[in-house]
């Protein structure tokens, strides 16, 4: 028995570093990343003039600029998925279709972007604000961010075409440097410099695209001289229906995940406004906070996929549930210190950004309740990498639409009904965060019973053995045969 144990025990640990290996680089440059957004913000906000409104008026523009993150997201995600496939096969002139066909995409996608920058930006932003200010300084930061997105799409395509070669930690180190860049020139651009002028919020988004563009110049970089394995022709790049469907076939659920948060961002605003445009940069600052921890559980997310899928691919029934045991343990000690550590730091992390008394206080209030919600969040989010890999699709697609659309909305919305225009009941809006996280967890926990059953204890050999007697017993009744025709 206690051999038995001591070998469970090492099999965990196997599972946990299995993960770790998988999910820290991805964690790393995206809590990196999102440790950038709470920066810039504050930047913003901490602006001589009008920074409460600046950093209400980025947060209006960014629903716009994640609908943008989420179509290059789930192409590269397609992409990478199609090149290691050919890659495996040995097959390089597919890989390199591959590879040309994300380039027209890209370039499509950046289109699309540019369009809507030069003709739809300030429409965009006079749908959530009548506030002339906000609306100027939105419809300036959305204007160039759209216009100058090739550097936020393409780098969302070589970085999934380095990752798909293995490159991951050059893929990490193109990050970085773009991150490193945007740092530095936001307070030079925002403030200006010594006799300068800054140029406040038009400021922020250039430097956000300049650093996207350092991102993209090194990824291509690497691209070029690394990724030997992939041929690189011109003719390549000609769109090919099935590379696309293929892309598409694998993309197409992490982009409708990402989008969704893009739709309840838009909405949220909507809602937030009609109670008070107060209420929408506090929001929008807890946001960016929260999104530390977020993207640190879509790099947990991330590890728990691959280790989970390859012992899927083994039938290893014992691998599979320590990688989910291991995967969710891990993933709910994540959310609950950052759960801690928000409630402990709310309002030295609060007075950073530069808002009003009143608005800062909201601010707080927030980081009081939403982060309640986060414990279940992270659950939510295991759960979605869990499916992903078990081959859940349903289950996969229902859950985001669940957390961002069906549950959070109408709560929200209602909420805000009962709170009018008394910013000190908002905290009943930020409840709506805490129910929606713990209805779909309990959603999840019936999914998982049934998927349990289908994908993992259906690989022990007692049960597999009730499935065929079970099965004959079902063709014989539909037959109307009697059971010992045999």
């Amino acid at each position: 028995m206690e051999q038995r144990a001591d070998e469970k025990t090492e099999k965990q640990v196997s599972a946990d570093r299995k993960i770790l290996a998988m999910g820290f680089p991805i964690i790393f440059t995206m809590v990196l990343q999102a440790l950038y957004i709470v920066v810039d913000s504050a930047f913003v906000g901490n602006m001589a003039a009008n920074g409460e409104q600046a950093l209400n008026a980025i947060t209006l523009a960014f629903p716009i600029q994640m609908v943008m993150v989420a179509v290059s997201i789930g192409t590269g995600v397609g992409v990478s998925g199609m090149l290691a496939r050919f890659l495996g096969q040995g097959d390089s002139e597919k890989a390199g279709r591959v590879a040309g066909n994300a380039m027209f995409l890209g370039i499509v996608i950046y289109a699309v972007c540019l369009l809507f920058g030069l003709f739809g930006a300030g429409a965009y932003i006079a749908t959530q604000t009548a506030n002339p200010i906000v609306l100027e300084m939105g419809t300036n930061y959305l204007t160039i961010c759209c216009t100058l997105a090739f550097g936020l799409v393409f780098f969302a395509l070589f970085e999934k075409l380095l990752q798909a070669t293995g490159r991951t930690t050059h893929a990490m180190i193109a990050r970085l440097l773009g991150l490193v860049v945007n740092v530095v020139l936001d307070p030079i651009l925002i403030y200006g410099l010594p006799g300068h002028s800054g140029l406040g919020v038009r400021g922020a988004a250039i430097a956000t695209v300049i650093g996207q563009i350092v991102s993209t110049a090194v990824a291509l970089i690497f691209f070029l001289k690394l990724n030997t394995a992939i041929e690189k022709q011109a003719s390549y790049m000609k769109p090919d229906a099935e590379v696309i469907r293929g892309i598409y076939a694998i993309g197409l659920p992490v982009l409708i995940a990402q989008t969704l948060i893009a739709v309840t961002g838009y909405a949220m605003n909507r809602i937030l406004g009609r109670v008070d445009e107060a209420a929408i940069a506090a929001y929008g600052v807890y946001y960016r906070i929260q999104q530390v921890l977020i993207f640190a559980a879509f790099g947990m997310r991330d590890g728990i996929r691959p280790v989970l899928s390859y012992n899927l691919a083994k039938e290893d029934r014992s691998g599979m549930n320590d990688c989910i045991s291991c995967g969710m343990r891990d993933m709910l000690l994540i959310m609950v210190i950052g759960m801690i550590a928000i409630e402990i730091f709310a309002r030295p992390l609060a007075s950073i950004f530069g808002l009003s008394g009143s608005t800062q206080e909201l601010l707080v209030m927030a980081m009081r309740v939403i982060p309640l919600s986060l414990v279940f969040a992270g659950a939510n989010i295991a759960y979605h990498g869990i499916f992903l890999a078990l081959g859940a699709a349903r289950q996969a697609f229902l859950l985001p639409v669940f957390r961002q659309v069906l549950f959070i909305l109408p709560a929200a919305f209602g909420f805000s009904l009962i709170v009018g225009h008394d910013t000190s009941k908002l905290w009943i809006v930020w409840l709506a965060f805490l129910i929606t996280e713990l209805v779909t967890v309990l959603i999840c926990v019936g999914f998982m019973k049934k998927i349990r059953w289908e994908k993992i204890d259906i690989l022990d050999p007692a049960a597999k053995r009730r499935e065929q007697e079970l099965r004959k017993e079902q063709s014989l009744r539909d037959l109307d045969m009697p059971s010992n025709w045999f």
